[in-house]
C-alpha cells in the first residue's frame, strides 16, 4: 500500500523552504560584499589592513592619474 501524496506535502514544503532560505542567505552575503564571495577566517592583519589610513600623496602615485589622455 502506498503513501498518499498529501502526507508528503509538508516535507516537500519544508525542504523547499530550506533551499529558498539557503539561497537567500547566499545572495545577501554576496550583496553585502559587493558581489564577491564571502571571506572566511579573517585574521588580525586583514582587519587592520582594511581600516588603515592612506599616506599623503597616495592619490597621485597612480600612473593612470598622471599620464595624459590619448583621446
Amino acid at each position: 500500500m502506498g503513501v498518499p501524496f498529501e502526507a508528503l506535502l509538508p516535507y516537500g514544503i519544508i525542504i523547499t523552504m530550506f533551499g529558498v532560505t539557503g539561497y537567500g542567505l547566499h545572495y545577501v552575503k554576496r550583496f553585502a560584499n559587493d558581489g564577491k564571495k564571502a571571506r572566511w577566517n579573517r585574521d588580525l592583519w586583514d582587519r587592520q589592513i582594511q581600516q588603515s589610513p592612506s599616506t599623503p600623496g597616495f592619490d597621485v602615485s597612480n600612473p593612470w592619474k598622471i599620464e595624459k589622455r590619448i583621446y
